[in-house]
């Protein structure tokens, strides 16, 4: 796919940073945007160098949210038109039915997905970095759920999301006033961290990630990401804990864990073999 509203590159720890890229547009949210952002992760999916993905924007914004002229033809139409066509790519799609829907997808990937807010964030965009798995920002980055202002409800799944990083007093504050706020003044829960500038943003953020990809099991992160979501779903914190014993008992049989230990030993950094991307979950945990 020629890439015209997105870009990405994978460094030699295994870390891709991906860019929303309309600068020129404070890279707005359109259907080519989508497509394209979507492809990205399809093929980050399959390579096996990739640990971390870290989601940033071009220039001063991570995304100002929906492009204005798509809210025109809104209007116009008197609907909401994602601008996906059948050739779209789905990313993540197959691991659980709740997970294969706009978004929600990045939380089946094998690797976790870091939001970079760098700047404006607003709409759909805050979606997009509420559904990463985790969030760092610039304080001075402004952020806005936007859709009430345009008469519009939570959108992308917000209302379900929101109340589950922030809680339900927090969410309803930003999802019902639109109100815009900084990321020095969010809410507790939306970021793991702020820094003072754009550039030391992205230098603390690339620096984790790498520690990430370097330092740590590539399937203890796979499996770890597909507990983490599949607990925060479920009700029964013993089915958990049986779970959580069963993928050990069976971690323990494989080199991962066995050069993890090794390297503990000697007090030397590890050497992980990559994840076999035939068989990603390695394991068939019990339902």
């Amino acid at each position: 796919m020629e890439l015209k509203n997105t870009r990405y590159e994978i460094d030699d720890f295994g870390v891709a940073t991906v860019w929303l890229h309309r600068p020129e547009r404070a890279n707005a949210w359109t259907g080519h945007l989508h497509r394209e952002y979507r492809w990205i992760f399809s093929q980050l999916e399959v390579d096996p160098r990739v640990r971390v993905a870290v989601v940033t924007g071009t220039g001063n914004h991570f995304s100002v949210g929906a492009d204005s002229g798509a809210l025109d033809v809104g209007v116009k139409r008197g609907y909401y038109d994602p601008g996906l066509g059948a050739d779209t790519a789905n990313p993540g799609y197959g691991v659980r039915p709740d997970f294969d829907h706009d978004l929600a997808w990045q939380w089946a990937l094998r690797f976790p997905v870091i939001a970079a807010v760098n700047g404006g964030c607003a709409g759909v965009a805050l979606a997009l970095a509420c559904f990463c798995d985790m969030r760092f920002g610039a304080a001075e980055a402004k952020l806005t759920t936007a859709a009430p202002k345009l008469g519009l409800p939570a959108e992308y799944g917000l209302s379900w999301v929101l109340p589950r990083l922030v809680g339900i007093s927090a969410a309803a504050d930003l999802l019902i006033s639109g109100r815009t706020f900084r990321a020095a003044d969010a809410p507790a829960g939306l970021f793991n961290a702020t820094y003072a500038t754009r550039e030391e943003l992205m230098e603390e953020v690339i620096d984790y990630a790498r520690g990430i990809a370097t330092n740590v099991g590539p399937s203890a992160v796979a499996q770890t990401k597909e507990q983490l979501y599949r607990d925060v779903l479920s009700f029964d914190v013993g089915e958990s804990i049986e779970d959580s014993k069963h993928r050990i008992n069976l971690a323990m049989a494989t080199a991962e864990y066995h050069e993890g230990v090794a390297a503990f030993s000697a007090r030397r950094a590890p050497q992980f073999p990559d994840l076999p991307l035939a068989d990603p979950a390695v394991v068939d945990p019990p339902r």
